[in-house]
């Protein structure tokens, strides 16, 4: 586990002038030094790690080992990079290094800042403060030190959360930490001491922000590891030193084991050559013309008067070679599209429709290709985002909720909640479609109370059918998983045709969970909103087996 210092001896035998002892950075262990390097594996008896990692059952269960076969790692074992990496819990404003970090609001005001840290430096700091103008959101400005072992400190702004923007969210937070590091070398400095850049009132969920933090800084030294000399992280709560000691090895190994055990833990997204998000979709596509020999022109006839020898060279099939058959297939001619939509229309119903027959409901429309796809989609959207949905909204059977273990966005479903004899199901889908639009660009989850909704009408599947259309592929590639609480055996036979009749893709990400402990290993408890029925549901399912649910609060504890 990680040591802390137990005596801090003060820069010259005394202590600082704001009383606490001043550390050098001798005093605080290297990561590469940790006494214990199994930090990816933990005590079950230990309550810290209640919401720790816990094995995703949509990965190999064969272990780390059989999963890492073939794949390279995103983050390989620097030594000398690790020398230069610190954990150490208590203030940064105590390290007696180059530059801290304070993580303040755009003001710059005393009271927002990290707190300690102006009663440390002195009244001089908050004046300086004043004089720089502000700072905007991800940026940094630099001020003297004054009263603080430090020579400088280096004040930042991190960003508001909402699940809405997370991706700025995390660019922001990541800009955060690069401008930092950035002024530490414009201002002829090699070492500083970065504490957590996210405060409470900005509901930034702590563990993302780690993600975000640890692989900045990892990226940055990777440019720079010749001019910065040590960054030292510090946490000043036991969740985020835990948080860090679990993270830290997969941004950080320190030997081959880490490093393969890290490539199966690793986040889907880890960003870019500087830890920043980047959406596939708004990236700038440059694609070079296709290296073809051009055709020769026919022999024009020596009858042909010269003016109309143009006309043949420039024939139809010489243009086509350098189109893109992708790009031609949406100018089709929309007579054309039309007449090949009812001929797979008509040749769809000449067929037995067995999914209808079964009760499943009608299943044998004809498939769309992706340009049809795109257009119903945004045609969807577009209608969605001109309407007040607020009833729908209302109604609480779909909603945000925070991120899973690994920072992906959730969205909560709620299946008692949806009436079908009280709801305008086109409505609802435009309201489906908006609320997914912006989880739907990057790696997200679903959880679907299944509770108590047994006793509602549900939707037939070629409804299902007709809505995953109207999402897109990007939705069926982007899903990460479905945790389904409180799976009911008709279901669970439904998902099963649904996996042969509707989507083999999406309905195989389905995982099943019996009671809300199982699911508070995938999705925290904080980063749900669970209606009442569902906690006495499990009480009444489980008998309260190994949980306590506190009346006020609704918050699930374990049984000691």
């Amino acid at each position: 586990m990680y040591r802390t210092v137990a005596t801090a001896t003060p820069r010259g035998g005394l202590p600082s002038d704001s009383g606490d002892s001043v550390v050098t950075l001798d005093q605080v262990p290297r990561w590469s030094d940790a006494e214990h390097r199994s930090s990816l594996v933990y005590e079950n008896d230990d309550p810290s790690f209640s919401n720790s990692y816990f094995p995703d059952p949509l990965t190999s269960p064969s272990g780390a080992e059989s999963s890492t076969n073939g794949m390279i790692s995103r983050f390989p074992v620097d030594h000398e990079i690790n020398l230069k990496i610190y954990l150490w819990r208590g203030n940064p404003w105590n390290l007696e290094v180059d530059a801290v970090v304070n993580s303040t609001n755009e003001n710059l005001d005393e009271a927002h800042s990290s707190p300690g840290l102006h009663a440390a430096a002195g009244p001089s700091l908050a004046e300086e403060c004043a004089t720089l103008g502000g700072c905007r959101t991800g940026m940094a400005k630099v001020t003297n030190a004054y009263d603080l072992p430090a020579r400088r400190v280096i004040h930042t702004v991190g960003p508001k959360y909402a699940v809405k923007y997370h991706t700025a969210a995390e660019n922001a937070l990541s800009h955060c930490y690069r401008s930092c590091l950035e002024l530490l070398i414009e201002n002829g400095l090699k070492s500083i001491a970065m504490g957590c850049i996210y405060t409470e009132a900005k509901n930034y969920p702590r563990e993302p922000a780690a993600h975000v933090a640890i692989r900045t800084v990892r990226r940055f030294l990777e440019k720079q590891k010749d001019i910065i000399t040590a960054v030292v992280f510090c946490t000043t709560t036991s969740s985020d030193t835990e948080i860090y000691k679990r993270l830290l090895p997969l941004y950080f190994p320190r030997d081959k084991h880490e490093e393969e055990v890290a490539i199966s833990k690793l986040p889907a997204d880890v960003g870019d050559e500087n830890g920043e998000t980047i959406i596939d979709e708004r990236k700038i596509r440059i694609k070079t013309l296709p290296k073809k020999t051009p055709l020769k022109p026919p022999q024009a006839p020596a009858e042909l008067p010269v003016s109309d020898v143009g006309l043949i060279r420039r024939n139809s099939s010489y243009l086509d070679s350098y189109l893109d058959p992708a790009f031609m297939s949406l100018m089709k001619d929309p007579d054309q599209k039309r007449k090949e939509q009812w001929e797979k229309t008509a040749q769809a119903q000449r067929g037995w429709n067995c999914a209808k027959m079964l009760g499943f409901g009608d299943l044998g429309g004809p498939s769309l290709s992706v340009a049809e796809e795109y257009s119903l989609h945004s045609r969807y959207l577009s209608k969605a985002n001109s309407l007040n949905l607020s009833e729908i909204a209302e109604m609480k059977i779909v909603y945000r909720g925070g991120v899973d273990i690994e920072g992906r966005p959730v969205m909560v479903v709620v299946g008692a909640h949806f009436l079908l004899r009280c709801l305008d199901l086109e409505r609802f889908v435009l309201y489906v479609v908006k609320e997914f639009e912006p989880l739907i660009q990057k790696p997200y989850t679903i959880v679907y109370f299944h509770s108590a909704a047994s006793l509602q009408l549900q939707p037939d599947l070629g409804w299902m059918r007709r809505l995953q259309q109207i999402l897109g592929r990007k939705h069926q590639r982007n899903l990460h998983a479905i945790y389904v609480l409180h799976p009911t055996l008709h279901l669970k036979a439904a998902i099963f045709a649904m996996q042969f009749l509707v989507d083999s893709v999406v309905w195989k990400k389905v995982v099943y969970v019996d009671r809300l402990l199982q699911l508070f290993r995938y999705v925290p408890r904080e980063q749900l909103t669970i209606p009442d029925f569902v906690f006495q549901l499990d009480l009444e399912v489980n008998g309260g087996k190994g949980l306590i649910v506190d009346p006020r609060t609704k918050y699930v504890y374990q049984r000691p």
